[in-house]
This record gives structure tokens, sequence and C-alpha cells, in this order.
């Protein structure tokens, strides 16, 4: 059955075509929109892998696509052997290059086999950072070099790790990370073009489990949200200022978020799996969160997080995965505020 994949996995391409990224039992399945603002779909196309157990998606300035996989085997009915692979699409509706494994930062079994799920994060020259966390705790971060090759992995250190991190790169190309800890958010940052990342302050009140994201709300800053731990709802905060709360009632898993033009004013826009299971939908003027955002119960029942996406003509566009597997699409209407259309599903293979 369909699943939704994790991070940005409704994007748009470098020829302005929406693509949809989905993991099942057989590998990836990718849709892709006929041209841009359209509509209309292609797809779904297969890129097989073996033992997945959950797929993220980043892109990076040029829109290239990357694709981190946890993958699962087991031989003759021992131990799991767990590792990430890695695939990136270079144009829309092109096929992916070929899946390489990036190993396991953890060289004893029973640790290897609590590899949690990656983030991934692309700077401002391209490279690829991945992102991991298991049961010995803290971050370890796997990225390309300038000449292609893999570097080893490096341990960022931190404490124990409640659930998927999450990365990101501020338009300035400077990579950021959110990871969930048991007691704070904790976050890395990098200040100057090809640094190492360095801890940052931590962030309060406590997550919930794999709760983080982060969208650029002004030129090289970004917002960080989260649900909190105990259920009081998301979370928001900027550099130098304190957290504070903006509502929603989401259920457990990360935030999907995105900055859009509605009504000719800059907002904000994000998505959660409500409490009862449904997508939900929040907006703000962008950098007014503390005055509230306006949430909008979609009623559609849906899997995982909701991806956001601006389509080629500018306009929001939502993506669930619901219980039956199935991908359903809806776009914003030609309406004052943020009014959705009918939701429509993706052709099914």
């Amino acid at each position: 059955m369909t699943a939704a994949a994790s991070g940005s996995w409704l994007l748009r391409g470098n020829d302005d075509r929406l693509a949809v990224y989905a993991i099942s039992e057989a590998g990836v399945h990718r849709w892709t929109e006929v041209s841009a603002g359209s509509g209309n779909w292609g797809g779904p196309d297969l890129f097989p892998v073996e033992g997945l157990t959950g797929v993220t998606v980043g892109q990076g300035a040029n829109r290239y696509v990357h694709l981190l996989g946890r993958r699962e085997s087991r031989q003759d009915g021992g131990a799991a052997k767990v590792d990430l692979v890695y695939a990136v699409q270079y144009q829309s509706g092109r096929t992916l290059g070929d899946w390489r494994s990036l190993g396991n930062p953890f060289r004893d079994p029973k640790d290897g086999a609590t590899l949690g799920e990656p983030a991934v994060g692309v700077d401002g020259q391209g490279t690829v950072h991945v992102f991991v966390s298991g049961a010995p705790g803290g971050i370890m971060l796997r990225r390309e070099s300038r000449s292609g090759a893999w570097e080893a992995w490096k341990d960022l250190r931190g404490g124990a790790v409640a659930g998927p991190p999450t990365a990101a790169a501020t338009s300035a190309g400077l990579v950021e990370l959110l990871a969930p800890g048991n007691r704070s958010v904790m976050r890395w940052v990098q200040t100057e073009p090809g640094a190492d990342l360095r801890r940052a302050q931590d962030l309060t009140p406590a997550p919930a489990p794999g709760s983080t994201a982060l969208l650029e709300t002004a030129p090289g800053v970004f917002t960080a949200y989260w649900s909190e731990w105990s259920g009081t709802g998301v979370y928001a905060q900027r550099p130098g200022e304190w957290a504070f709360p903006v509502g929603g009632a989401p259920a457990e898993g990360p935030l999907a978020t995105l900055r859009a033009t509605l009504d000719g004013y800059d907002c904000t826009v994000l998505a959660h799996r409500g409490r009862t299971g449904t997508a939900v939908i929040g907006v703000c003027g962008t950098g007014g969160e503390a005055e509230g955002l306006w949430w909008t119960d979609t009623g559609v029942a849906c899997l995982g997080t909701p991806a956001l996406a601006l389509d080629g003509r500018g306009r929001v566009v939502v993506a669930v995965v619901t219980e039956t597997g199935a991908v359903l699409i809806n776009r914003q209407r030609p309406e004052p505020g943020l009014t959705l259309s009918d939701w429509h599903p993706l052709p099914v293979g």
C-alpha cells in the first residue's frame, strides 16, 4: 500500500511541474504533472528498492530532488541489517540516478538496527548533508565532498533524539538542523558556506516526537515550528525571540510549511495531521504567528503529514495519502484567502 514519504514529498521541479513521491513495498512511486499548473498528472513511475521502511525527500536551490531511504534486510531469519540508500533526480519526469548505499554510522549490529529515518539538507554549493540518529543518541552527519565523493560519518553529538530530525537551507545556502529531544528541540546551524555545523541554543518547550519543521520567514532567518509534547498545540520561534503558541491540534508527526502570497500578502501556511486523523491547515501573515493562525480542518483523513507546495502558477497545492493508500491533490481556488477546490485522486498504477 502507498504511504507518504517524509520531508518535502510534493515538489516543484526545474520546469515548474509538480511531482509527488510516495513509498510502497515495491519502492518509490512518483507522479509528475503533464504541464506546469495543469492539474493533469502522469504516472505513477516506480523506482524499485527492496526493504524500504521509509523515504525522505529533499531539494536544493538547483531543484534537483534527493531521495534518502532507510533500508532493512534479513537473511535466513537473522538480525536485521539496516543501511541508508540515496538517489538523485536531476530533471522533472526523468528517471532517478542509481541507488547507492551510504552505509550505517553505527558499527554494532544492535545499534545499527536502531537507525532512524534520515533528514537531508542541500547547501548553496549543492552539497548534500544527510543527518540521522539512533539508539546511542545524538546526530550523525554524512555529506558529499566538493569532488562528489562521500565523506566519512561525523558525530555532531547532542542528547537522545525523539524521532526524525529536520534539515533545510536558507536562501543564502546555509544549512540548519533541528532534532527533537526529550526536553527540548536541539538545533545546529551553519554560519558560513562550507563550514561545519555548530550547536546552537536549544528551543523549548519540549516537542512531540518527530514534529519539528523549518521555514525561512525573512532573508536568511528560519522560523522553527514544533508540536508541544503534552498536546497544547504548535509552537513557533525565531532567533532572539521567545517561543510562542500558535494553536492547532496536531497528532504525532512533523508539520509541513510553505510561504505563499494570498490576497497580495506574504503568508505562512502550515499543515499537519490532526488528532482526529484529518488534514488540518493553518494560515497567518509571515512573521505574524504571535497574532494567531486561522486553522481549518479539511475533513479528509490522511496517513502521515500532508504536503504543501506552490504550483507553476503560484497557487497553493495540498497533497495527502489516504487511509486506503490513495494520493489526493487539492489546489487553491481563485477566491479571497486560501480557499481549496475539490480533492482529486492521482492515477493508480
